[in-house]
């Protein structure tokens, strides 16, 4: 017994001493990034970094991690696909009472997204948006992953601070 009590002893100080020397050598923390408040005019997104970058008159101010559909890889087809739309796009609406905190809705599908789907006879799908988590998990954890089903999915705080900066008709360029 007094064995076991003594290398539980010199476990815990190994590990104390660790953390010690730890928070001696570790980097300092990042002070929080002050909040953007100025409209932007320009998202770019990224879907191999799975990357969302604002932009303002060229300049890139900020770049967030994001999840896509669950089918990320290729531009969205056809309704039910799970896949991400890829292409330019303008930001055509804002809807706070949507089922995922706040969203900020794309003019997807454009004409030339509704013909092709069209020429293979199914719907090319619609509802794309850039939206927060859903509102059953409200500010309680952020989903990981590629889980939507074709929308750009951010945390809460993240949609919060991009519905303050994107005005209606903010472009939004989808890179595969």
């Amino acid at each position: 017994m007094i064995r076991w009590a003594l290398r539980a002893a010199v476990l815990a100080a190994l590990i104390m001493g660790g953390v010690i020397v730890w928070h001696r050598y570790a980097p300092p923390p990042m002070p929080p990034l002050s909040p953007l408040t100025e409209p932007i005019d320009r998202i770019e997104i990224d879907k191999s970094n799975r990357r969302l970058t604002v932009f303002r008159e060229g300049e890139a101010l900020r770049s967030y991690p994001i999840g896509l559909g669950r089918a990320p890889e290729g531009a969205k087809a056809e309704q039910g696909d799970g896949r991400t739309p890829e292409g330019t796009f303008r930001i055509d609406r804002r809807n706070p009472n949507s089922k995922y905190h706040l969203s900020l809705g794309l003019d997807y599908p454009q004409p030339e997204h509704v013909a092709r789907a069209r020429a293979r006879g199914v719907s090319a799908g619609g509802d794309i948006f850039i939206h927060g988590q859903p509102n059953a998990v409200k500010g309680r954890l952020t989903l990981p992953g590629d889980w939507t089903a074709g929308c750009i999915a951010v945390s809460d705080a993240i949609i919060e601070e991009l519905w303050r900066i994107t005005p209606i008709g903010t472009k939004v360029i989808i890179r595969p």
